[in-house]
């Protein structure tokens, strides 16, 4: 009798650790999965029309609420024919995917590099960094981390993400692992997480109704350790503290995390662009919106700041949720016209990329261990696991921030503390050809640097120099153009300073 009870318990034993190997599963049908793909893309598309023209118009502040915002028939292909650079949140995304439907899905990360570096579209903070850095010579994930690019913190990948999560159905982790090598290019750090959570969030939202766990579970991609991570649970916290007054969680918001610290056009001023404070508003809308679209989306325009980024993310992660069919029809009559145009510097349009993403998602449940069976695709789940540790700008302060106009070959600045950053541009100074103005970076009386100044907007270099690990105490800055010119200068603006904690 003992022993066929131990032969009992011994094959019980068995099968439950047979069931604790075998993978959890979703299934869903062929349909649903296109339509949550759909709802992904649409969402982002309206969300970004709908906040654009609040876009950094509201610093510090919030819309309030007596001001109506703007939605009509048609609205998305107005906005598209007129002012086509709004669809950065787009074309960015679809900048990638381009590449993966080119060069399928394993192409090396230098690949996307050089799509970004070359693509026609005009950058901005992150993302330009990383431009000049590529055409530069520096490759990722070099060019996106903060010792070579000072808006490493910024929202860029933030923006750039939602792609990794719609062709990672159930699959958060397979989401990073894209975003690891993609979004390392411009961003590091909490600019990098912001991306990676987004990522996360597009994940569990086709195998999810609940948006506040989809909120919390994805937020376990990112160390716990982290800024990013506390911030993103605060807003959870006092979501739940203030059920019913998103105001609340906002002025908690602006108390504790509404500081930028490293974007030298941000710090000491009210506009922020850094990822994790912009992420807050997302989340913020998606758990006060509690579901309904109008809500979510008005939600985390009002909150301010980068508010047309901001509810294009909110708005794909819901569309994702609902899928297409179920976004209020009031919001996909403003897309009336506009699936069938190409996005600027782009050959896709929006119904282009359902189908492409459609595609890339059944390969990527594929290569995890997933199937189609008939009508229906079995998905296997992730449990999301963290991504590693990073920081950017670790025990780094700003100090100061001072006007500095300076135009010429020459330029010196002293200042004290433990690192700085000088910013500036190449000018012509009449109508003439673009040029690259050479100049030597010397420390202290040291060289430390050569530097190439595009005139060229496109590839221009925002920051003259930069260095951030000095010994603190007394510095002295020189710039000198070793190829002048007549007809071209350097100009400075303004410097920055900063100090260890």
């Amino acid at each position: 009798m003992k022993t066929r009870v131990i032969l009992l318990m011994a094959c019980l034993m068995g099968s439950f650790a047979l069931a604790a190997q075998t993978p959890k599963t979703a299934a869903l049908s062929k349909k649903t999965l296109q339509d949550k793909i759909k709802g992904g893309w649409a969402g982002q598309t309206i969300g970004v029309t709908f906040g654009g023209p609040y876009e950094f118009r509201f610093n510090g502040t919030y819309i309030q609420d007596y001001q109506s915002l703007e939605w009509h028939n048609g609205y998305v292909k107005e906005v598209m024919d007129s002012f086509p650079g709004l669809y950065d949140d787009l074309y960015m995304d679809l900048t990638f995917v381009d590449v993966m439907e080119r060069h399928g899905l394993d192409a090396p990360a230098d690949s996307f590099a050089q799509a970004f570096a070359h693509a026609g579209y005009v950058l901005w903070h992150a993302n330009q960094a990383a431009r000049y850095n590529i055409l530069n010579g520096l490759r990722p994930p070099a060019s996106g981390h903060w010792q070579h690019n000072m808006h490493a913190d910024c929202i860029d990948y933030q923006i750039e993400a939602d792609y990794a999560g719609l062709m990672s159905p159930g699959m958060p982790n397979a989401a990073s692992q894209i975003s690891h090598k993609i979004g390392h290019i411009m961003n590091y750090g909490n600019g990098w997480y912001g991306g990676v959570y987004v990522g996360a969030m597009y994940s569990l939202a086709f195998v999810s109704n609940d948006m506040q766990q989809i909120v919390r579970d994805a937020l376990r991609v990112i160390p716990a350790n982290t800024q990013f991570y506390q911030c993103m649970a605060d807003v959870i916290r006092w979501h739940k503290q203030f059920p019913d007054d998103w105001h609340r969680t906002w002025f908690e918001l602006q108390k504790k995390w509404s500081s930028d610290i490293s974007c030298p056009s941000a710090v000491f001023d009210p506009v922020n662009i850094d990822a994790t404070i912009n992420c807050a508003y997302v989340i913020m809308g998606l758990l006060y919106g509690n579901g309904d679209y109008a809500k979510t989306l008005e939600i985390s325009t009002r909150a301010g700041q980068d508010a047309d980024c901001n509810p294009s993310t909110a708005g794909g992660i819901l569309g994702t949720m609902l899928g297409y069919d179920k976004i209020p029809q009031k919001w996909k009559d403003g897309l009336a016209g506009s699936e069938d145009i190409n996005f600027k510097y782009t050959s896709i349009s929006l119904n282009k990329a359902y189908d492409i993403s459609y595609r890339h998602a059944l390969e990527n449940i594929k290569r995890h261990g997933g199937k189609e069976q008939g009508d229906k695709v079995i998905i296997p789940l992730q449990t999301p696991e963290p991504v590693a540790f990073e920081e950017s700008f670790p025990g780094l302060l700003p100090v100061r921030k001072k006007e500095f106009y300076v135009n010429g070959n020459d330029i010196s600045l002293s200042f004290e503390g433990n690192g700085f950053v000088l910013s500036g541009h190449a000018a012509k100074k009449r109508e003439v050809p673009d040029h690259v103005i050479i100049a030597t970076v010397s420390i202290d009386g040291q060289v430390t640097d050569t530097i190439r100044m595009p005139t060229n907007y496109q590839v221009r270099k925002d920051e003259i120099c930069y260095r951030l690990d000095l010994p603190a105490g007394k510095h002295t800055v020189k710039v000198q153009v070793i190829n002048p010119h007549p007809d071209y200068e350097l100009r400075t603006g303004y410097y920055v300073t900063f100090r260890k904690k």
